[in-house]
């Protein structure tokens, strides 16, 4: 056999070019001993002679194998600088029309994803819509704060890493422009976040109300107190969203913004909290939490704060109160009146 069986394992790697370990001995055979028949070649290589007629036949195929132009009924290997980059350029061509073709199918298979979503939108049951997908979400919230006529309250329990856009940018400016009257509750975490405060602001300076608290269950639009929109999974803020109509469902709504509103800090008027308390409004709501079970996680969640600041909230309280355990934190903490 011309060379070694280790020289010729050395290029398989040649395969993506369509020149296998068999191909290749041919080739290099070829290459080694050019005067040589397909009888001495099957020799050399350790095959038949029908397979060397065959692989010489792939070779003509790949260009490797051409008429020589001196003597036209000979042939001669082309150099492997040559043969093996003209196929390697074949090959990048080809798969550049794959890729091409790939990504005409990526994008046609979200056309079909997006007519499935509108589909879905699209699907109603009496007093309830569900809709799909956040962005098909956002787009039907957009056509409802379009028809709304006097009302818009919001429990908003957006983070401080969640973009702030500037408000004559937001759908928000427009409502109030309008005269809507608006009402958003915003986390207090949230209002750390300098573009947050601005925003904030800005929405006061156009007459609507805004006010913060540590904790809100999850997103709520009120429209005119006849439509609330909820998410399918608070947890998972790409589901989508439910609109609900029914009269009971809405009022249930409105009950549960009341009660945030009633609780919720004025951000533009004077803190009403008792300066003597001893607890921050974080640290009495980590307290709340606590003492209704919540863990670690639930607290951090709830308050838009990270895991490593709700346990360090709990400790520090621990430490102050000399517990030793949740359940003595919240003996100590009730004996204060704390909770």
């Amino acid at each position: 056999m011309v060379g070694s069986d280790r020289f010729t394992r050395r290029f398989f790697v040649l395969d993506p070019l369509g020149v296998d370990e068999a191909t290749f001995a041919v080739y290099h055979a070829l290459l080694s001993q050019p005067d040589s028949t397909p009888e001495q070649i099957a020799a050399l290589v350790d095959r038949s002679v029908n397979d060397v007629h065959e692989l010489m036949n792939k070779l003509r195929k790949l260009d490797l194998l051409v008429p020589t132009w001196a003597n036209p009924d000979g042939e001669h290997a082309v150099h492997p600088r040559v043969g093996l980059a003209n196929l390697a350029e074949r090959r990048r061509v080809q798969l550049n029309a794959e890729l091409g073709l790939l990504r005409e199918a990526e994008a046609n298979a979200e056309v079909v994803a997006e007519q499935y979503n509108e589909l879905l939108t699209a699907r109603s049951s009496g007093d309830v819509e569900v809709i799909k997908g956040r962005a098909n979400a956002s787009r039907r919230i957009d056509e409802l704060a379009l028809k709304v006529r006097h009302s818009f309250w919001a429990l908003t329990p957006a983070h401080v890493d969640d973009v702030i856009r500037p408000v004559e940018k937001s759908p928000d400016a427009p409502l109030l422009e309008r005269g809507i009257k608006m009402r958003a509750i915003y986390l207090q975490n949230m209002m750390e976040s300098k573009g947050a405060n601005e925003y904030a602001a800005s929405i006061h300076r156009l007459g609507g109300e805004v006010r913060a608290t540590p904790t809100l269950p999850m997103r709520l639009l009120i429209f005119d107190h006849e439509i609330a929109v909820m998410p399918m999974d608070p947890e998972n803020h790409a589901a989508g969203a439910v609109i609900h109509r029914s009269p009971a469902v809405v009022n249930i709504a409105i009950a549960l913004f009341d009660a945030y509103w009633a609780r919720a800090s004025e951000l533009f008027a004077p803190d009403d909290r008792d300066n003597e308390s001893p607890l921050t409004p974080h640290e009495a709501e980590v307290l709340r939490l606590l003492a209704g079970g919540a863990k670690d996680e639930q607290v951090a969640r709830l308050l838009g704060i990270s895991l490593r600041t709700a346990r360090r909230i709990t400790a520090n309280l621990s430490e102050r109160l000399d517990a030793a355990s949740r359940f003595e934190l919240g003996v100590a903490a009730a004996k204060r009146g704390w909770v």
